[in-house]
């Protein structure tokens, strides 16, 4: 058989596949779009409970962590249930069906509309979580939703769809609003279920951000992460500090969110660095610098024997002392940004770069090269008691997220001290060609209909429109 015909075969198969889950999705989805809002919430509640149960949780993290070596158990449980309930709190808060706005001065009424059918793409850092993340928001827009999961967290996504679908089941809602691409996951069922769906939205790769984005199905995609942080000279040093280290080891730093680099301005910076070793770090000496560069780096990739892994393994595998392998994360200091230096880009392991910088306008500049390096328009810190340096963050740097004295990983995809919405995907803009500059959230997930009736006329005169003009430059 030929490679073009074998092409067309699989090509074929995966259509099928696609065909056959958007028939079942399509009839559960019919039904379901009959909802009211109670039922609707009631279906939320359901999907949550799935995954926010206790043992749940636990067998899924004890699974995705055995099968992809990613993270650590404890943390995913607790990643788990955090993200869930406050995903949950976000769309009780929400009305999605009839209804949902009414601004009489304009005279429009807004009503939500189902989408259909979801294609969600998740990745193999959280596959227990991000499935329940999407279905939620799916569900509360009164869509069916059909995953394709990264290969290597697949018997986590199935198990996860399995809880799901039985607990709609359990209150009388079809199983079939919640599915999954059959295995073996492959590049043709996830392109097939890709321009099949009616919408896409894509967390992983980048390979399947732009397969999405040229699938002719509406998309949403996001971007890589590389967060700096800057901490400067007005800073509660033990406050970052912990702060830092609490964000930069949850889950071994499988977050798109976790802290990337700290850049210090140069009047605090030893008692910045002292702070962090007092939280946990340990400050590698110049002379391994090369090592962990080497190891952490293959043929300029990185290593996926030694991102997310614990410390123990990183200390051995650099060849640092004991006291390394018993902190809690690497400091590395580098002065260089860019392809050349593998450390100013993003490391899904417990190594934070530093960079020193002269001044807090260094510190920012810094932080620009950075995100023009990588992570453009995802997310930055500042630990600072300055509040109005952060306003010239957010005013200059390109990015959508500035967040103040957080423990990033924890505020930037939503947080309980946090305002921004709870999710597991955080949108970029236009600078990752993004679809959506915020963080990904139930409103993506509904249409809207404008009821528009007849308000009292609204039209400026000309010389209101023109007249500045006119004063300068005439008629």
């Amino acid at each position: 058989m030929s490679v073009v015909v074998e092409m067309q075969n699989r090509n074929s198969d995966a259509q099928q596949i696609a065909a056959d889950l958007m028939k079942k999705a399509r009839a559960a989805q019919e039904i379901f779009a009959e909802a009211d809002q109670a039922r609707t919430d009631e279906a939320v509640r359901a999907v949550a409970w799935s995954l926010y149960k206790p043992e749940h949780a636990k067998a899924l993290a004890e699974m995705a962590v055995k099968d992809t070596g990613l993270g650590n158990v404890p943390d995913k449980i607790i990643k788990k249930q955090r993200k869930t309930f406050g995903t949950l709190r976000d769309m009780l808060r929400a009305k999605t069906v009839g209804e949902i706005e009414r601004d009489v001065k304009r005279g429009i009424v807004k009503f939500a509309k189902p989408i259909g059918v979801v294609g969600a793409i998740t990745p193999s850092t959280n596959p227990g979580a991000t499935p329940v993340n999407k279905a939620l928001m799916a569900i509360k827009g009164r869509n069916a939703i059909i995953i394709a999961p990264s290969p290597l967290g697949l018997r986590t996504t199935e198990m996860v769809v399995e809880f799901m679908r039985d607990a709609l089941a359990q209150i009388g809602l079809p199983k079939d609003l919640v599915q999954i691409l059959p295995s073996p996951i492959t590049k043709e069922t996830t392109q097939a279920l890709m321009e099949a769906v009616d919408l896409v939205v894509i967390t992983g790769s980048q390979d399947n951000v732009r397969r999405g984005y040229s699938s002719g199905t509406p998309a949403i995609g996001v971007g890589v992460g590389n967060v700096p942080v800057i901490i400067d000279e007005t800073a509660d040093f033990d406050s970052a500090a912990q702060k830092i280290c609490a964000s930069k080891t949850f889950d071994n730093s499988t977050s798109c969110s976790s802290e990337n680099s700290v850049v210090i301005v140069d009047a605090c910076y030893d008692q910045a660095i002292a702070a962090l070793k007092r939280a946990g770090a340990f400050l590698v000496d110049p002379s391994s610098k090369n090592k962990v560069v080497s190891e952490l780096w293959k043929n300029g990739k990185l290593n996926r024997h030694l991102i997310a892994r614990d410390m123990s393994i990183l200390a051995e595998a650099f060849g640092l002392p004991a006291e390394a392998a018993k902190s809690k994360f690497l400091l590395v200091e580098e002065t260089g940004i860019g392809r050349d230096h593998p450390l100013s880009g993003e490391k899904l392991s417990l190594v934070l770069t530093v960079y020193r910088a002269r001044d807090f306008a260094d510190a920012k500049e810094t932080v620009r090269k950075l995100l023009n390096h990588q992570g453009k328009g995802h997310s930055m810190g500042l630990h600072t008691t300055k509040l109005e340096r952060a306003r010239d963050l957010a005013e200059d740097l390109p990015v959508v997220r500035v967040l103040v004295n957080f423990a990033h990983t924890f505020g930037n995809g939503g947080g309980f001290d946090s305002g921004l919405e709870f999710t597991l995907t955080m949108g970029c803009g236009s600078w990752q060609k993004n679809s959506i500059s915020e963080n990904l959230n139930y409103k993506h997930f509904i249409n809207i209909t404008h009821l528009v009736t007849p308000i009292p006329e609204d039209k400026p005169t000309e010389e209101e429109m023109f007249g500045p003009h006119w004063a300068r430059y005439g008629k």
